[in-house]
């Protein structure tokens, strides 16, 4: 069965009116079409069977010259009398045989005689031959226009029938591919909209009123979504501006105090502060302003081997070159960074791979490190999840690192995974639409 709508739809349309036409085609075929040829069949061969009873029972002229005339002025039947040779071999039975077993129906019911008929062929003529008993077992020789014994233009009715079928369900496709276009539209805008890009150009209330009704909801539910959005962004943002401003108040305070271990701990900590306050606001903040554009994956990959330089860590990359992807180029960014940090602060090596498959994009990272229980894999997804028994709570961070990969990957149509790795620690698979 067809997945989508629009075929189910013309599934629909054109399963009725092709088993209506059959029904309809069986119907004229069993019944008028047969009844019509049956009797035309009977008017012809009563027709050749007065002839015959002419012949037998009254006297004619050694040349038969006045009953062919008859014949074939009144009657419209060209006969001759043939002398009592054999009748030619049979004639292969016609494929469609309706004729055939019509008229022979007729000439046993109605002559009885031993006879020989020619239904094959592409002639406008049929060929009947009679064995006679008088005079002399001559055989009577009738040449007869095929459509006198046989409905030949009822094909007519099926070739309207079917050329105006065609026709109707031609013009029913165009007015479906119309009526389903609008369905198709609100669901390129949804899903468009759920992985944070803009709306198409085109897009446009229409269709159905059940459609314009859905398109509406869709629209008044993405004006909501986008209010709440903008409200709680505003709202983090005064409080980040706050709390910046107390912390670069603190930071200019350290820095005019003597520099002793106690202060060096207290500027550590406001540094600790201000990251922490970052990453709540880009989770908060998300990647709903971002313009989405090609973004070239192996690049991003590759930004981050002087960090691995600098972190004394082993850091391999195995990219093909010119793999881009349509995606916002920061969001897409802070994703790769939250995995590739997350890796460098527990682990010493990293390995990066990327593959192109159908339609889809997989980033897989391997490392070394202590990884991740698999009854927690999930877990560590949630906001502000972190792992303090597995941890070093010295270690500054606000567990939401791999919430807002998760987030970027599903807003642009894929997923975060997580698995045990063949270096011994973590395994992270990225997949997102190509």
């Amino acid at each position: 069965m067809p997945k989508g709508l629009y075929g189910r739809s013309l599934l629909i349309i054109i399963t009725p009116m092709v088993l209506l036409q059959s029904v309809i085609a069986f119907v004229f075929m069993e019944r008028h079409w047969q009844l019509v040829t049956q009797r035309l069949s009977q008017a012809v061969t009563a027709d050749v069977a007065s002839i015959i009873e002419v012949l037998e029972n009254y006297p004619q002229d050694p040349e038969f010259a006045q009953i062919t005339a008859i014949a074939q002025e009144k009657l419209d039947l060209t006969i001759s009398i043939q002398p009592p040779d054999p009748f030619p071999p049979v004639v292969g039975k016609p494929f469609f045989s309706l004729l055939d077993n019509t008229l022979r129906a007729e000439i046993q019911n109605q002559i009885g005689r031993p006879f020989w008929i020619d239904t094959v062929g592409d002639s406008n003529l049929l060929e009947i031959r009679v064995r006679l008993e008088k005079p002399e077992e001559n055989v009577l020789r009738v040449f007869v226009r095929r459509d006198r014994a046989y409905a030949s233009n009822s094909h007519i009715f099926l070739i309207w029938m079917f050329g105006t079928s065609l026709f109707l369900l031609i013009i029913a496709i165009l007015f479906l591919r119309n009526q389903i276009r609008p369905i198709q539209q609100l669901s390129q805008a949804a899903d468009k909209f759920g992985k944070g890009q803009n709306l198409p150009s085109d897009f446009r209330i229409r269709g159905a009123t059940e459609v314009r009704q859905a398109g509406l909801a869709f629209l008044k539910m993405r004006e909501r979504i986008e209010r709440q959005i903008e409200q709680r962004t505003a709202m983090l943002t005064g409080v980040s501006h706050d709390l910046r401003t107390i912390l670069t108040r603190f930071k200019l305070q350290l820095a005019l105090i003597r520099q002793t271990p106690e202060i060096e701990e207290l500027q550590n900590d406001v540094d600790d502060m201000h990251q922490m306050l970052q990453g709540y606001i880009d989770f908060a903040r998300g990647d709903q302003y971002e313009q989405s554009e090609d973004v070239d994956v192996c690049d991003a990959l590759l930004k981050h081997k002087m960090e691995a330089a600098l972190r004394e860590k082993n850091y391999e990359v195995d990219c093909a070159q010119d793999i881009s992807l349509h995606i916002t180029s920061e969001a897409f960014s802070r994703m790769v960074s939250n995995i590739v940090t997350n890796a460098f602060r527990y682990a010493d090596r990293l390995e990066a791979k990327v593959s192109e498959g159908q339609h889809r994009l997989t980033i897989t990272f391997d490392d070394d490190g202590p990884g991740i229980p698999e009854e927690m894999r999930e877990e560590v997804f949630k906001p502000f999840m972190r792992l303090d028994e597995a941890r070093n709570l010295d270690e500054s961070g606000t567990g939401l690192g791999l919430s807002i990969a998760r987030d970027i990957a599903r807003n642009h149509g894929g997923d975060i995974n997580l698995y045990e790795s063949p270096l011994g620690g973590l395994r992270v698979i990225i997949t997102l639409p190509i």
